[in-house]
């Protein structure tokens, strides 16, 4: 009953009283299926994107409602994977996460203070999608007819979707660490995965903001480049919303998403990269003795909270326990030394825990009409909840802005506050001493939430050269100009950088020294388009020439030796003997005495360089061909195939090449890929690629979407982007009236209810 009232009363805002629709749409597909939704208010905007992205991507939306509400064990097996984020875990455990970490009565209250136009955006998107399922009926695409979890969603639904995507980069990371915490001698699951490194940034994105000083026509010119999953929820999907008088912007958003959130308008482009930003922190509790589930803050003892969490499964309910702090979810990491003991337990505060703020930031970039308001939307929301923004607008001006919902915490207070187990995991996340008050957040004014960050206390930059990021943090997005040290919460400074945001830099620098053989000294979007699918190895350009000298005139590995002589250093389809480089790097990039300069803070874009393959190193280097060589061969693959041949997309029967590879061999255009089919199948990657620049009428805008707009095998969308992105070839979208006119695929459709 409670759930029926809050449905009516979101619905009702809308305007149901009312004789005229309470939504209201006009859909006009152009090429590639992308959908330009025109509606009279931001009901009916979200109306239509709801509808829209069902039309494409129903049983995907549908499992990940049921997903987000903890149903995964009774529909697909408890023991089954799930994709949470950017890993796996198995259906039962996300099924508790959601369940214990979701906390819908404070997500309706906060939900019910927020503006109209927010509450009716997303209420317009569940009346669109349920639309859709109701048009659909029997005839739902093949895998989600007739399953129980194809069903009409609530606005409950809505809200959980939203807050996964908040903690992407935070609870969500570490769920199962919080599912599977339990006191000293409780059963603890023997399936806990190993941590992921945030320091190994070979995932994440590209982004590029060029100012006037830097374009050939003195506008600003966005590149976006994401590297985000293939498959599942995270992926992109293209959309145009606009209402006369409000909004007109074009791009892409995620499963769920009722707004553009990466994109552009007539004045500004914009795109994302995820930080390196920390969005919580975890606490160590010391405990009371001889009571594992009390701790202490103080020295006054603090009673946990046992959540009991039922998960229906196929086989009957089961049960768990998940335990909370004051701090939030306990959480435990053995292999890191955050073991739950009968002296110590650890809880992780989350930023983003409470962000009722992403739809108004990016409804405020949406509307941005320079990078001025950009910066504005982001700054005063503190909402965009864990990604760079990155933008340029039509007057010329750049701005990176490193700003999200950050702990405050300054490197004075992570010093003061450390415990014994701090250092072993700073590179990871930040330890405090939960049993100290004041090692709590600090609390600024005007922030929206008390305990975040302060934006002025965070990296925001204007330029009208250029900016870049490619997930490092914000010391240097800009080869000529670093930037002032800052919070260790924000990310490391004047530390190495990585391959990918080297060859960023190193390849922008070039651009503008018109160095790189593309012609003049300035960049358009013909030569962004160029640069962004270049697909260089900077590890090749450091390591290649010293690796041919070490395997020269030895028999053992004259063929590995003769295929890497014959590679052009790319990723292209076409590249003969890239797979070879791909085996080899990992087995020798970690080699003690590899280079000759190291690291250098005072020249952090050329060092670490001069690769060593003489003396000691060379047998060494040798012994890496052999193993990549032989790990080729029990794989099928020759060792100079092409790379088109080895990496594809599989649709259906069909193998669509792929170009791009590892960020971890200093390609910028990231595709990381898993072994099946006989090759390497991409997973995560290059996904909504944009080239946006700006004339006296408005956007430019050149962009293809990796994997296609529909994850339906029967739509004419499924594959069809995927072709375009395997030739290098680009899709220059639509924006006016005219030119969606003019592009039009079929009668545009007025949908209302």
């Amino acid at each position: 009953m409670r759930q029926l009232a809050w449905g009516i009363a979101l619905l009702a805002l809308t305007g149901a009283a009312h004789a005229k629709p309470r939504f209201a749409a006009t859909i006009t597909r152009t090429s590639h299926g992308i959908p330009h939704i025109k509606a009279a208010d931001w009901g009916g905007a979200g109306y239509g994107v709801g509808y829209a992205y069902a039309e494409d991507n129903l049983c995907l939306m549908a499992e990940e409602f049921a997903t987000v509400a903890g149903m995964r064990s009774l529909y697909f097996g408890a023991k089954n994977k799930a994709v949470l984020g950017f890993q796996e875990i198995d259906n039962l455990s996300s099924d508790v996460f959601f369940r214990s970490q979701i906390d819908l009565p404070a997500l309706r209250k906060r939900w019910a203070a927020r503006p109209a136009k927010e509450r009716a955006l997303l209420a317009g998107y569940l009346a669109g999608y349920n639309r859709r399922l109701r048009e659909v009926g029997a005839a739902a695409p093949e895998a989600c007819r007739g399953k129980p979890w194809l069903k009409p969603i609530t606005p409950d639904d809505m809200l959980r979707v939203a807050q996964k995507q908040l903690l992407l980069a935070s609870s969500l990371a570490l769920a199962p660490y919080i599912v599977n915490a339990a006191p000293p001698g409780k059963a603890v699951s023997a399936a806990l995965p190993p941590l992921a490194d945030p320091q190994e940034r070979s995932f994440g994105s590209n982004g590029w903001a060029f100012g006037g000083e830097a374009t050939a026509n003195g506008r600003g010119l966005v590149i976006g480049n994401p590297h985000f999953p293939w498959n599942g929820p995270a992926r992109f999907w293209q959309m145009h919303i606009t209402i006369p008088g409000e909004i007109d912007v074009m791009g892409v958003g995620l499963a769920g998403t009722p707004l553009v959130t990466l994109g552009f308008n007539k004045d500004i482009a914009w795109t994302h990269t995820v930080t390196a930003a920390q969005h919580f922190t975890v606490f160590e509790l010391p405990l009371v003795p001889g009571d594992p589930t009390r701790y202490l803050v103080d020295g006054k003892p603090v009673a946990m909270e046992a959540r009991a969490i039922t998960v229906p499964t196929e086989a009957g309910p089961v049960t768990r326990t998940v335990y909370h702090s004051q701090y939030g979810a306990v959480l435990t990491i053995p292999l890191l030394g955050l073991g739950w003991t009968g002296e110590r337990a650890f809880a992780m505060r989350d930023a983003n825990a409470d962000n009722d703020r992403i739809l108004a930031a990016w409804m405020g970039i949406g509307k941005a009409r320079n990078v001025a308001e950009v910066k504005a939307a982001v700054t005063s929301t503190l909402g965009i909840p864990w990604v760079n923004t990155i933008a340029a607008d039509r007057a010329g001006q750049a701005l990176h802005a490193d700003v999200t919902p950050v702990p405050n915490v300054s490197g004075e207070k992570i010093k003061a506050c450390a415990t014994p187990r701090s250092a072993s995991v700073a590179s990871r996340f930040v330890l405090l001493d939960g049993g100290r008050s004041a090692c709590d957040w600090d609390q600024a004014p005007g922030t929206p939430r008390p305990g975040l960050m302060p934006a002025a206390d965070q990296a925001i930059w204007e330029r009208r050269d250029y900016l870049v990021n490619s997930n490092d943090s914000y010391w240097l997005s800009n080869a000529r100009a670093p930037y002032k040290q800052l919070s260790p919460i924000l990310g490391a400074w004047g530390s190495e950088r990585t391959l990918r945001t080297r060859s960023g830099l190193i390849e922008t620098e070039a651009r503008l020294a018109g160095a790189d053989g593309l012609g003049g000294a300035k960049i358009d979007n013909a030569i962004a388009t160029q640069m962004v699918f270049a697909n260089k190895s900077l590890a090749a350009q450091l390591a290649l020439k010293g690796t041919l000298a070490a395997c020269a005139g030895d028999a053992a590995v004259a063929a590995p030796c003769a295929a890497l002589a014959r590679w052009d250093g790319r990723f292209d389809v076409e590249s003969r003997g890239a797979a070879l480089f791909l085996a080899y790097w990992p087995l020798v990039e970690k080699l003690p005495g590899l280079w000759g300069t190291r690291f250098d803070p005072a020249d952090p874009v050329n060092t670490p360089r001069d690769f060593q393959s003489g003396g000691d190193m060379a047998p060494k280097l040798r012994a890496a061909l052999a193993k990549a060589a032989e790990q080729l061969t029990k794989q099928g693959i020759a060792l100079d195939a092409r790379w088109g041949e080895v990496h594809f997309a599989l649709r259906g029967a069909e193998r669509i090449p792929v170009h791009g590879g590892s960020g971890a061999l200093g390609v910028l255009n990231v595709q990381q890929a898993r072994p099946e089919a006989g090759g390497l199948v991409p997973f995560h990657g290059s996904s909504y690629i944009q080239v946006v620049s700006f004339d006296e009428a408005g956007p430019v805008a050149d962009a293809v979407l990796s994997y296609s707009q529909s994850t339906d095998p029967a739509s004419a969308f499924y594959a069809d982007q995927t072709r375009l992105y395997s030739a290098k070839k680009w899709v220059r979208l639509p924006f006016t009236a005219a030119a969606i006119k003019a592009d039009a695929r079929g009668k545009a459709r007025v949908i209302s209810e």
